[in-house]
This record gives C-alpha cells, sequence and structure tokens, in this order.
C-alpha cells in the first residue's frame, strides 16, 4: 500500500475493479464545480463528496490508496483523514463507481461475529480525538468540529458518537465531565437536523438563509459540510432576482455542451468533457455569485453593491440588430440558444409548474435570470456577428466618421465578454469542444459549418486585438509632466496649489479601467 497519492490511471474503473472484488480505493478530491447549472444540482449528500455521480469529473480524484476488506479501509480512512480534505471510498461494480461513507464501513463491521469490536471502539475514539485536537477552532469548539464531523461521516453507524466512543475520546483530552459530552451529542444532534432539513421538497428563502448561516461557520474544519455550505448559497442565489441578474451576466453560454448532456441517446454512450476555457469562466461565475449571496444576507451591504457595480446588469433590447441575426442564422448553437431561453420562459409560466407556484421569489427570480439573459445573449451575439460578417462602411458616411464605426466591434466585444482576451478563451474553448470526437450524432450536419465560423470570428478578433495601440505609462507621464511645465500664452503664473496638483497627478498611478 502507497503512503504517497499517486497520479489517476488512465481508466479508473478498470484499474479499480482488476484489484479484487473486495477492493477498496481511497482517493482525495478536489473542490470542483458542477457544469450543469444551479438548477441542475441535486442536493449533495452529507459525507459523500458526489464523485461517483454520473458525469462527475473524474479528474478531480487523486488515488491515495488500495485497501482490502472493510476493516482494513476503514482503519486506513481513520487514519489518513485530514480534517482538510475530502478523502473518499469507491468500489467498482459492473464498471460503475459506487461511493462509501466510513460510518456504513463501520456499521457493517459492527453486525460481523468476526470482528473486534473493542479494536473498533478504540479506532474510532482515537479518530473523534483527533478531529477535536486538529480543529482550527481548537479548545472548546473542536469539540462542535469533531462532533460535525462524526455525524457527516459515521452517520450510517450513530447520529452521534456512542458513549462507548466519547468517553475515551474525552478521557484522552483530559476533558472527561459531563458538559463537553453534553455539547458533543447536542451538536451531533443539531448537525442530524440540519442535513434532514436538505430533503424537504420546498423550502423558504429564509429558511434556506437560517441554514447556511449554521453550516458556513462548521464548514472550515468539516470538508464533508462545504458542499452543504455552496449548495445552500446556490440555493438563496435561485430565490434572489439580484443574484440571478448577476448571474446571467457572467455565465458563458453552455448551450452546446447543455444540448449534448441531454441527448443521451444520440451520444451513443460517449461523455464529452466541457471544454477548459468556458469550464474556468463559469466556475468564476459560480464563486461570485456565491460571494455576492454571501455578503448580501451577512450584512456586508457594501460588498455586495461594489460586486454589482463591477457588472452592470445590460438592459434589455427590444429588436434583434442585424449582426446578431446574421450569427443567429449562421450559429446553430447561437440559435438552441435563443431557442432553448424560449422554452426556459415557457416552462416558467406553465400553469403546472408546481415548484414556482410553491416559491413565488423562485418564480420572480427566474423570470428576472431570463430577462437579463436574453440582453446578455443578444450582446454576445451581435458581438460576433461584428466580428465574423463585419458590414461595409455606410456610402454616406462622413470619413471622419469612419473609424468611430469601426471601432464599435471592438466596443461591443468587451462590453459581451468583458475582456479581448476573455472573447478569445471562450471562443477557442467552443471551439476546441466542437472539434471533441466523435461527434454527437444529433449535431454531424453542423459541427463543421460551427467550426468555421467560430474560427473566423476568432480570426479576426486576433486581428483586432494586435491592431490595439499599447499602453505606455510612463510616456504618457512624461508627456503630462512636460505639457503641465509649459508656460501656456496668457496665462497667469502658477500658484503653489497648481505646481503640487500638476506633480500629484503626474506621480498617480493609472486608474483601473480608463480608456487608453
Amino acid at each position: 500500500m502507497s503512503e504517497q497519492p499517486t497520479p489517476l490511471p488512465d481508466d479508473f474503473r478498470t484499474w479499480l475493479a482488476e484489484r479484487g472484488q473486495d477492493a477498496y480505493a481511497l482517493v482525495w478530491v478536489a473542490k470542483g464545480s458542477e457544469p450543469t447549472g444551479f438548477e441542475g444540482t441535486e442536493a449533495p449528500r452529507v459525507g459523500e463528496s458526489g464523485i461517483a455521480r454520473a458525469g462527475a469529473d473524474l479528474s478531480r480524484i487523486t488515488s491515495q490508496d488500495v485497501a482490502h476488506g472493510r476493516a482494513e479501509t476503514l482503519r486506513r480512512w481513520l487514519q489518513l483523514d485530514d480534517g482538510i480534505r475530502h478523502l473518499a471510498i469507491l468500489t467498482t461494480e459492473s464498471g460503475t463507481l459506487r461511493e462509501h461513507t466510513p460510518g456504513e464501513l463501520a456499521a457493517e463491521l459492527l453486525h460481523d461475529p468476526a470482528n473486534d469490536e473493542a479494536r473498533l471502539t478504540e479506532q474510532l475514539a482515537s479518530w473523534v480525538y483527533r478531529r477535536n485536537a486538529e480543529a482550527q477552532q481548537g479548545l472548546e469548539l473542536g469539540w462542535i468540529a469533531a462532533a460535525a464531523s462524526w455525524t457527516c461521516h459515521m452517520r450510517a453507524l450513530a447520529s452521534y458518537p456512542p458513549p462507548s466512543v466519547l468517553a475515551p475520546s474525552l478521557e484522552r483530552a483530559g476533558e472527561l465531565d459531563e458538559p463537553t459530552a453534553d455539547l458533543v451529542v447536542t451538536t451531533g444532534l443539531r448537525t442530524v437536523d440540519l442535513i434532514d432539513r436538505l430533503e424537504r421538497p420546498y423550502r423558504t428563502r429564509t429558511e434556506l438563509i437560517e441554514d447556511w448561516h449554521a453550516v458556513e461557520p462548521l464548514a472550515a474544519d468539516v470538508p464533508a459540510l462545504a458542499p452543504m455550505a455552496d449548495w445552500l448559497l446556490d440555493q438563496i442565489a435561485l430565490r434572489d432576482a439580484t443574484a440571478q441578474q448577476l448571474r446571467a451576466v457572467l455565465e458563458p453560454d453552455l448551450t452546446d455542451y447543455l444540448r449534448d448532456r441531454r441527448a443521451d441517446g444520440a451520444l451513443l454512450g460517449t461523455t464529452l468533457v466541457l471544454d477548459a476555457a468556458r469550464a474556468a469562466h463559469l466556475a468564476q461565475a459560480r464563486d461570485t455569485v456565491r460571494a455576492y449571496t454571501a455578503a448580501a444576507h451577512s450584512g456586508r451591504e457594501s460588498e455586495a453593491r461594489q460586486l454589482l457595480d463591477a457588472f452592470p446588469i445590460p438592459a434589455r433590447d427590444l429588436s434583434t440588430s442585424g449582426p446578431a441575426a446574421t450569427w443567429r442564422e449562421n450559429s446553430a448553437t447561437a440559435a438552441d440558444a435563443v431557442e432553448d431561453l424560449a422554452a426556459q420562459r415557457a416552462a416558467t409560466g406553465a400553469e403546472d409548474s408546481t415548484d414556482y407556484l410553491a416559491d413565488p421569489e423562485l418564480l420572480h427570480a427566474a423570470t428576472s435570470y431570463l430577462a437579463a439573459r436574453e440582453a446578455q445573449l443578444h450582446l454576445r451575439h451581435d458581438a460576433l456577428g461584428r466580428l465574423a460578417f463585419p458590414a461595409p462602411i455606410p456610402r454616406d458616411l462622413p470619413e471622419e466618421l469612419a473609424p468611430v464605426a469601426a471601432a464599435q466591434t471592438q466596443r461591443r466585444v468587451i462590453e459581451a465578454f468583458g475582456t479581448l482576451e476573455r472573447a478569445t478563451e471562450a471562443l477557442e474553448g467552443q471551439l476546441l469542444y466542437q472539434l471533441q470526437q466523435p461527434v454527437p450524432a444529433h449535431r454531424r450536419a453542423t459541427t463543421d459549418a460551427e467550426s468555421d465560423l467560430l474560427n473566423r470570428a476568432l480570426g479576426v478578433l486576433e486581428h483586432t486585438r494586435t491592431d490595439g495601440v499599447a499602453f505606455d505609462e510612463a510616456d504618457i507621464r512624461a508627456r503630462l509632466q512636460e505639457a503641465m511645465a509649459r508656460p501656456a500664452a496668457g496665462r497667469p503664473a502658477s500658484t503653489g496649489h497648481d505646481e503640487a496638483q500638476a506633480q500629484a497627478l503626474a506621480a498617480a498611478p493609472a486608474v483601473p479601467g480608463m480608456d487608453r
């Protein structure tokens, strides 16, 4: 058995199956986000990483160990768990991964007549003590982290540490007293109640906020609770109209990827991976929306306002521009995006939409998202249409306005994507995604044309980027100093205040966001 993490085998499922029927893989699971949007995210199963779910990104895992049998696997897990990273237990059957919690293995061992119950109890007590001693909060609060860790990982065995486990742990810490024991038990029961509430079909935003405030402080010491904290923030954001408008502005267009995921029959068992560029943009969008939601519901209104001011919501256009219409006529993905948006709007307003009828805040936020998303899609399609199908200079346009008209393409691209570099990343990522093999059957007739269109837009975009004039801060500062020092005809002699102001202007750093 290895003591250091090892790279993931190329075909992890097959590799694990070859280790034997009683083989359990211990793997570290890095934090990640599901690339399917806020709505498609299932409630987390507390104690599991979710890495065994269908479509999970296996590149997030690093193999640590392979143990054989429940007893050895649990022993190794209790030794290796560090309270910082998520250590998952995986098995495979018929090529399908399954994730186990340590509590499942402990419960099975407890009912096994061949198992040494005293040894198992001692191992569990040692782990509980270590979770207290190594908790970041320290002192008494360490027992809160230990109790929450137990509930997350060992709930299949017991909701909180039983006396046979808790007493040796407290004794090791020199805190074998009734108040501390009551604290551990109370924390365990409170955490169980918190987890149970996730299973309710309808929750108000107020209830979700209360639960998030309860989970968030614990997540620092209990990594198994981090997915719950993030999921609660996402659910709060789904009921916050302003958060959904921010999301509409920041999320990349994943129409091609989402349609491929839905077309299971046409994919013939193939799994296409979202390109790295748009996956990174999606993760940035989700983190930003979570940051806004956390600030807005934690009394940090100024921080929330700063995020909103940094990414203004686009005004909704009532008509489609010529460049946007041309791009949609030639891009199957763009046409699909408009069609999907219309379908979402129809589903949101449907009479049988019980989710929205049960939660008016959810309906209002969804409507706000769709309106902002329509405007954002229009900006992107307009910018891409100008790149791929540049319009000739109007015949009657004054010569002096020709450069102004040409500059509108660059302005539109920046307005739609944020920067020219970010637009390039998004287009390159989408192109790489389109070229993945094998091509799903449902878009074999459109992939070549889509790829050519993206290449054309990329070519013009690269030309636009290289045509820009480099910003030389030192040169501008020197010219400013020269201009301020040169006396102007008919201008009175400068005062000390004027000279001080000129020097301050010359020495000041460039202002972020200034037109260059």
